[in-house]
């Protein structure tokens, strides 16, 4: 089997200013990291530019109109307190989608078996016509949705392990049936969101601050993979956030790197099953450098076991 890796140098030109926790070293960190002899055999391709349809199917058009235009040409702008532009970020943003949508191409045309797109800014929070949480585009729900409209698949399924709660691409599912997202996430926390199931094929499980690897272990167990085994999906794609690291500084969970290698040999494991080992990563959050590094490098590693 063969993964690949979607990067582009765009995605370090999306400068967020000084003290910004989503800033250009995380991923210099997560691509240092991937340099390690170990991930040589790694397929590793340019993410292309995402184009103005794939962005329409998750986003309305004005919103999509409205981010490009509110790209300065020098400074910074901001699109709410926490989500800042700068002269590179619309390129980066289009990368960070296109790269996902690359990256279902290469899995369905059978050149891949799975993929991860290191890219920036993230996604998970981008409500359909709302900026927030440092996220301009939903690349996983336009990568979603880019499964359906170019390959004909029905069902889609996303699963979200940032700390945060995946709001954005859970407003992107909601009133969808075939669409499936399950998330799991520090609640109290950031955005709020994610406290309880909706429409039966969109699975929360709040933890609590101080949960580790057996609560976090047991409620992919126990919930969200019997949810998405019955769902069935055609494809699984993955909003891989690190941030539920026990070093982040952003929350309270106490997960390691171990731990994201496991949930994601168990993802891979029912993609095997369910939907020909189809799976599509893509980088959400992670904000302690070493951390993210460590996890990245954890969650490649078992993509490539597939």
């Amino acid at each position: 089997m063969t993964t690949a890796l979607f990067t582009h140098p765009a995605c370090l030109r999306h400068d967020t200013g000084p003290g910004h926790a989503e800033r250009i070293a995380r991923l210099e960190a997560v691509l240092a990291a991937l340099d390690d002899p170990r991930f040589a055999a790694l397929d590793r391709r340019e993410a292309r530019a995402a184009t103005r349809e794939e962005l329409v199917r998750a986003h309305p058009a004005k919103y999509v109109d409205a981010v490009f235009s509110a790209v300065p040409e020098s400074g910074y702008a901001n699109l709410d307190p926490d989500t800042i532009l700068s002269p590179g970020s619309g390129e980066a943003a289009l990368r960070a989608a296109g790269a996902v949508c690359a990256a279902v191409d290469a899995v369905m045309a059978g050149e891949v078996t799975n993929a991860f797109c290191a890219v920036r800014p993230p996604g998970h929070h981008a409500e359909p016509a709302r900026a927030m949480g440092f996220c301009l585009f939903g690349n996983v729900a336009v990568g979603a949705l880019h499964a359906r409209a170019a390959h004909g698949l029905r069902r889609v399924a996303v699963v979200d392990f940032d700390v945060h709660h995946g709001n954005g691409t859970e407003a992107t599912a909601v009133g969808d049936p075939d669409f499936f997202f399950a998330s799991s996430h520090q609640a109290p926390l950031y955005p709020g969101t994610g406290l309880k199931d909706c429409d039966g094929h969109v699975i929360n499980v709040p933890l609590d601050p101080g949960s580790g690897s057996a609560i976090f272990r047991s409620a992919y167990e126990n919930r969200i993979f019997p949810a998405l085994s019955a769902f069935k999906p055609d494809i699984i794609l993955i909003s891989a956030g690190f941030d539920a690291h026990e070093l982040d500084p952003l929350a309270g969970l106490r997960l390691t790197e171990e731990d994201y290698a496991w949930v994601t040999r168990e993802i891979c494991a029912l993609a095997r099953d369910l939907c020909h080992g189809r799976v599509v990563s893509a980088l959400e959050g992670g904000y302690h450098l070493e951390a993210l590094a460590r996890s990245a490098a954890a969650h490649m590693e078992a993509l490539m076991e597939g």
